[in-house]
């Protein structure tokens, strides 16, 4: 009897193990249907575009289906409340840019927490700005256009897609660093912000290159610099402002990939390792540059304090600014 319950102890404790293992992989396998990537903006803009290529990547990656809910509102805030509140097990993500911390720098009260309900889990991209103005602007500097601002106070408007957006937030922050005062009017849209700068409603905007190229192509603005810290491998016949009389003037865009905090550890090194490896590749660098931006693979430990971070630089430049919460 003892020799039996000797052995079939063993036995029991290898069965209950297999059965462990077997279930602990079932559940890391990953991903194990559908992945949805919740983008807080309308089709067809350039978060959507951008998202929607690495979406594309990812699905070939993975061999599971990868598909884009557009679910924009609330400067982005609908989709990302969205992505928030979903279950944290990777197969919600949110796909979304900079425009994310600084609109949660002004907003007095959002119903999740904007620095910890949500981890970066990949960055895509990033990009400059891309200063222009009207043709009939007498300044084909920075410096003479910082003149320009000085000499008349308050006379030079700039166009943007609407209150703390990033045409808003690099504006609001040039004229800081510069001491110059400038006059914004917002717009519904960076397509009809761009449009009043070519019809000369307006005399600057910054904005992305994708967004005024045509424009910038067809002489009806004219650009000035770029607000990246270093000249653009973009757009390298422009200077940096930072190098054209603005020392330490830095706005960059970004595009990234958030999950629900409380995705477990496994699954965001996943993630961050597929998306790293397609940022690697030829096809989506080639597809980037084309919509004036370039890879930007980090790691989730770059990625940690992302949020936090962001989410404070911006309350400081909307305090810098005269921006108040909303």
């Amino acid at each position: 009897m003892n020799s039996q319950l000797r052995l079939v102890g063993p036995l029991l404790c290898s069965a209950v193990w297999v059965c462990a293992a077997s279930h602990a992989a079932a559940q890391s396998a990953y991903p194990s249907k559908t992945v949805q990537i919740i983008v807080p903006f309308t089709a067809g803009g350039g978060a959507d575009v951008i998202v929607r290529a690495v979406a594309q990547a990812l699905a070939d990656t993975w061999g599971r289906n990868v598909v884009i809910d557009n679910r924009a509102g609330a400067s982005g805030m609908i989709g990302t409340e969205l992505a928030a509140k979903a279950e944290p097990d990777g197969h919600t993500l949110l796909g979304h840019t900079s425009g994310y911390p600084a609109t949660a720098a002004i907003r007095k009260k959002l119903p999740f927490d904007p620095a910890r309900s949500l981890l970066p889990v990949a960055m895509i991209a990033k990009a400059p700005l891309v200063l222009a103005v009207h043709p009939s602007v007498p300044a084909r500097s920075i410096k003479e256009l910082v003149a320009l601002a000085k000499s008349h106070p308050g006379k030079l408007n700039y166009s943007s897609a609407g209150t703390g957006g990033n045409n808003h937030f690099a504006a609001s922050l040039f004229a800081s660093a510069t001491g110059i005062k400038l006059t914004h009017i917002p717009y519904k849209g960076v397509a009809q912000a761009a449009i009043a700068l070519a019809s000369g409603e307006v005399e600057m905007l910054f904005a992305s290159s994708a967004a005024i190229s045509p424009q910038l192509k067809a002489g009806r603005l004219r650009a000035l610099g770029v607000t990246s810290l270093q000249p653009s491998p973009l757009m390298p016949e422009l200077p940096a402002i930072a190098k054209a009389g603005v020392p330490g003037y830095n706005y960059e865009l970004w595009w990234a990939l958030f999950a629900p905090a409380g995705i477990p550890p496994d699954r965001a090194s996943l993630i961050n390792a597929a998306v790293n490896k397609i940022l690697a590749g030829g096809e989506l660098k080639k597809f980037l540059s084309h919509e004036g931006a370039e890879p930007w693979p980090l790691s989730l430990g770059q990625l940690s304090d992302l949020l936090p971070k962001e989410i404070e630089r911006y309350r400081k430049i909307a305090k810098a600014a005269g921006i108040e919460p909303e």
